[in-house]
């Protein structure tokens, strides 16, 4: 059964709508304004309940939230062969692998 208090919430400012909007990660078209913080949460968090239990409802499966999916720690990247060579060589420079490298690139803010 899915839960959805385990789905990815995040709440921003929205300068055009002078409000905070709720949004959903796994469900991407899914929005709520709020005139607070915790509104624009407590709002999207009541609508992907609602869809969720209309989606069950019907036959359909919900996506399953991120917090509840196993992750490898692996996934392939395709990039040129300039920038292959470039981040090899940085890596050699440095005196550790490429995936070192990579890794510490994807992890900067």
């Amino acid at each position: 059964m899915i839960d959805p208090q385990h789905y990815t919430y995040r709440v921003i400012w929205s300068a055009e709508d002078r409000e905070f909007v709720g949004l959903c990660a796994e469900f991407p078209s899914l929005s709520h304004l709020d005139e607070t913080q915790v509104g624009a949460l407590r709002g999207i968090g009541a609508l992907v309940a609602d869809v969720v239990a209309d989606m069950l409802a019907g036959g359909e499966a919900p996506p399953t939230p991120i917090a509840d999916r196993h992750y490898s720690g692996r996934f392939q990247v395709r990039v040129t062969p300039d920038l292959h060579r470039r981040l090899a060589i940085r890596a050699a420079e440095a005196n550790v692998s490429l995936n070192r490298v990579v890794s510490d690139q994807l992890a900067k803010p």
